[in-house]
């Protein structure tokens, strides 16, 4: 992905981004990582309200070295983490994996929630520029995706049939897993701090569109999108992280061909993607690093 994202530049253009690049005021890619460090400290935080209906109460340093690492191990896995960050929990707090693993899905849940109003958000906007940008990747026949859909439900439900009827040790073992998995989920439903969660949950999202928001003002070029073409960017700069891992290449590309639609230039849309991307990946692998590092030491105990 990222040879495919530069490929198609000439020498005369890698120059220009080159110049772009240098030409950059870091300060407010400085702001966007300072942002997105506070996005991970609120998440970190957020959790307690899942984990106390539960009965435990877990120290905020462990919460945030378990997020941090999480979003590391993304990097290299899509959707490790959360495993990892559910382990990590278990080892340094002794909450049941399965347990832990469920209030992270909770998490999730509230998180698609607000990510689904952004999008419908951005679809009541801007909707025929959505439909410019998807419009050749949506399969031209949409009777192979009724037919996935159908045929993924009734494999799910054959398969749920088999769990819970059989008497194999392990889909007993794998009941109790879920039973955990459930009781964890339970909790966005039983947490007595529901509007803390909430705040918590907004503004997360919130730095999030802050955080590509801030970068506009690093170009000059950039500096007079309006709020429509941002909007674009978060939502098809969120798809592209789904796409690989940590929207390494993709990520760039994305906001490369989305500002192409506001007539921004290839070579700045490049440079603004791959400087958004940089400055966030280098605050995961920072924090990450330095979470793998505290964590033992600062758990002597156990």
């Amino acid at each position: 992905m990222v040879w495919y994202s530069l490929s198609k530049f000439t020498q005369e253009e890698i120059a220009h981004i080159k110049t772009a690049l240098k030409n950059a005021n870091y300060w407010w890619v400085a702001l966007s990582v300072g942002i997105g460090a506070l996005s991970l400290y609120s998440r970190a935080y957020r959790w307690k309200f899942t984990l106390a209906p539960l009965g435990y109460q877990t120290r905020l340093h462990n919460r945030f070295f378990a997020v941090a690492i999480s979003y590391l191990v993304n990097l290299g896995v899509p959707r490790a983490g959360e495993f990892l960050r559910a382990t990590t929990l278990n080892q340094y707090e002794q909450v049941p994996f399965e347990k832990a693993l469920g209030t992270i899905v909770a998490e999730r849940l509230a998180d698609m929630l607000v990510y689904f109003f952004i999008i419908f958000l951005a679809l009541l906007t801007q909707y025929d520029t959505i439909y410019q940008l998807l419009a050749t990747r949506i399969p031209t026949n949409p009777l192979w995706i009724i037919f996935l859909l159908l045929a993924g439900g009734i494999l799910t439900l054959l398969l749920l049939r088999s769990i819970l009827r059989s008497q194999n040790p392990l889909f007993v073992k794998l009941r109790g897993f879920i039973h955990g998995l459930k009781e964890g989920v339970a909790t966005i439903y039983t947490m007595e701090k529901k509007w803390a969660f909430i705040a918590h949950t907004l503004f997360i999202w919130f730095s999030y569109i802050l955080m590509l928001y801030v970068v506009i003002f690093a170009f000059t070029e950039t500096q007079k999108l309006g709020f429509d073409a941002l909007l674009i960017c978060f939502v098809a700069g969120t798809f592209s992280y789904a796409t690989t891992n940590g929207g390494i290449g993709s990520y760039p590309l994305t906001i490369q061909k989305t500002l192409l639609l506001y007539a921004i230039p290839e070579t700045i849309g490049a440079s603004f993607g791959w400087v958004m991307w940089s400055g966030q990946t280098l605050m995961m692998i920072v924090l990450g690093g330095l979470s793998f590092l505290l964590l033992p030491l600062m758990n002597k105990r156990k």
